[in-house]
């Protein structure tokens, strides 16, 4: 079996869907509306085989009445994988006791995955009416387990001079994100939180930075995907970490 091809994972957190059909069916059209072409017809089995859906309406608002969750929705293309997916995360798990929807989705790391990625988030994250979300390549993958301080356990040891983050259901407030990507998704309550964006610290942020249609903010670490092993790249994250001490909960923003 080949190895799966690299992805860019989207997160967002939003408050909870608690049912709401019609808000998940708003990420699923704004979704397909942002990468042209994208058709979220099929559906992703326990074991992972794709599957075709007739009524996908119908069965979504049948999922989420019955489960609360979005169920993993593909387009059915193996060697071009887009999936999403989305679920509740209860209030003893999330940040200030507060219960969230928690929405995931992969697309190809290729050149179109790179050229749309900050269309795609957006378009997630205000369909979601979402707090905050980011754009994950695999390298910072690999390092944020490494950030992140597990419950009631002494503090990691990151590499690359990265700062620890406090677990997620540690931090107090959903609005402030948990930690960086790539790309990046700041609501309009966000931007608020930690005083993004300032035009003297912000001015070298604010060249691939844009506001969204909600007041909230699309901001992109590096011009390309980001690679912790380019210095360039890791002095980026270094220094946005050190602009926003708030995210993670390192400090009060």
């Amino acid at each position: 079996m080949n190895p799966p091809n690299p992805s860019l994972l989207l997160l967002v957190h939003a408050p909870e869907l608690n049912g709401d059909s019609r808000r998940a069916r708003a990420v699923i059209y704004a979704l397909e509306h942002a990468l042209p072409g994208l058709h979220l017809d099929w559906t992703l089995s326990e074991a992972g085989e794709i599957q075709p859906l007739s009524k996908r309406d119908a069965w979504l608002d049948q999922a989420v009445e019955e489960d609360g969750e979005l169920p993993a929705l593909c387009n059915g293309d193996e060697s071009h994988l887009v999936t999403l997916s989305g679920w509740d995360r209860a209030g003893h798990l999330s940040p200030g006791s507060e219960p969230l929807f928690e929405i995931h989705a992969e697309l190809p790391l290729d050149a179109r995955g790179i050229a749309m990625a900050a269309r795609v988030l957006e378009a997630v994250g205000d369909s979601a009416q979402g707090w905050w979300g980011r754009m994950l390549t695999p390298s910072t993958v690999v390092e944020l387990p490494r950030q992140t301080r597990r419950r009631w356990q002494d503090a990691p040891e990151p590499p690359r001079g990265l700062p620890v983050l406090e677990p997620l259901e540690m931090t107090p407030t959903p609005v402030v994100p948990h930690h960086l990507g790539w790309v990046n998704y700041w609501s309009a309550a966000t931007v608020q939180r930690l005083g993004f964006p300032d035009p003297k610290r912000d001015a070298e942020l604010m060249t691939r930075s844009r506001s969204t249609a909600f007041g909230g903010w699309v901001v992109k670490l590096t011009d390309t995907p980001l690679d912790l092993d380019d210095p360039t790249h890791l002095d980026a994250l270094l220094r946005a970490y050190a602009r926003f001490p708030g995210i993670g909960g390192r400090a009060a923003p």
